[in-house]
């Protein structure tokens, strides 16, 4: 029997509508072999991207305000019934204030609360948990979670092994009360704090203050381990769905879809094959996207959703993995919307 993490009479929570949103310019392979020692192929044959979209004179709150219209939209509702906003970002338009406040101005929002959440390219899923405790525990009836991120500012375009990987967008779901029965199931979160610097910018922080020396070393942009990062996304990536299934009580075989953050190629067939699930349950849009870091999950889900391809009572599965180490898995029972 699945564990919607209550009794009977306790609120079920879970997503009344997605959005999504990705800049209009479009950088293909071709356009990033102009710039750095690289080709078409090369990159293809080792992450599966082909093209990804580049944000230009646009802020990071500015693409979670399109991808939130998109989702209030959806769901049917007006901007007074959001009651608080969750944006997910590594990528804020300022150090301070936090870019939720932007979105609540830019979306001319009532003064409700407001907050970022740090948690790499978990951080849609950890952002749905925090709304799911809002919404369970009667506090608020409404979340707005967005997850929106310009990480192609971020990279050193000089570097073939980071800038061939990223692009920018983002993404959106209002959550609230469902049908019983529905909504989410089981979750699971993991953190491995000793593998920190496997990816992480190294200047701006407290730590390591931006001066002459971090921008003439190029450490004001994304520094990445690249084997360190496979290894433990594709382990902990398991690890964390197997949890979420045990928890929910519900078999591999249970879930219509298996949607994976989308870092790389090679990790979604590994996790493939590791996993026996077939390649069909993973929706894939880094071949178009690139790496957008969490935004890619709520991307991929509504895509999904806008093409009718989840059904009422499909389970589906949101795992991610990102900078931290950090990682997160959700199930959801859909409720058609």
């Amino acid at each position: 029997m699945v564990n919607n993490k209550g009794d009977d009479n306790m609120i079920q929570v879970g997503i009344l509508g997605t959005g999504s949103y990705v800049p209009k310019k479009v950088m293909t392979n071709d356009d990033i072999a102009q710039i750095v020692d690289t080709n078409n192929e090369w990159i293809l044959s080792r992450t599966g991207i082909s093209e990804r979209h580049v944000a230009e004179n646009e802020d990071t709150s500015d693409m979670a305000v399109a991808a939130a219209e998109k989702a209030l939209d959806m769901a049917g509702m007006e901007k007074s019934d959001i009651d608080f906003i969750l944006v997910a970002t590594g990528t804020p338009d300022y150090p301070i204030p936090c870019t939720a406040c932007r979105v609540q101005s830019k979306m001319n929002l009532p003064m409700i609360g407001s907050m970022d959440i740090s948690c790499g390219c978990a951080g849609f899923i950890y952002g749905l948990s925090i709304a799911e405790g809002f919404v369970k525990s009667g506090m608020y009836r409404h979340v707005l979670v967005i997850s929106s991120e310009i990480l192609t500012k971020h990279i050193d375009w000089s570097n073939r092994a980071t800038c061939i990987l990223f692009g920018d967008g983002a993404c959106a779901a209002v959550v609230g009360e469902v049908s019983k029965g529905y909504g989410f199931c089981a979750g699971d979160f993991g953190t491995d704090g000793h593998a920190w610097d496997a990816i992480h910018i190294p200047a701006g922080g407290v730590d390591y203050p931006l001066n002459d020396e971090a921008l003439h070393n190029g450490d004001i942009y994304l520094h990445m381990d690249g084997k360190k990062v496979f290894i433990s996304a594709v382990k902990n990536m398991e690890h964390t769905v197997l949890n979420s299934l045990a928890k929910a009580g519900l078999q591999k075989e249970d879930i219509s879809y298996y949607l994976f953050h989308q870092a790389n190629m090679r990790i979604l067939l590994n996790l493939s094959e590791r996993m026996d699930l077939p390649l069909d349950k993973i929706p894939k849009n880094l071949d178009r996207l690139g790496n957008t870091g969490p935004a890619s999950i709520g991307i991929a889900l509504d895509e999904l959703v806008r093409s009718h391809k989840v059904n009422d009572g499909d389970y589906l599965m949101l795992a991610g993995f990102g900078a931290g180490f950090i990682w997160g898995s959700q199930i959801i029972r859909w409720k058609s919307l």
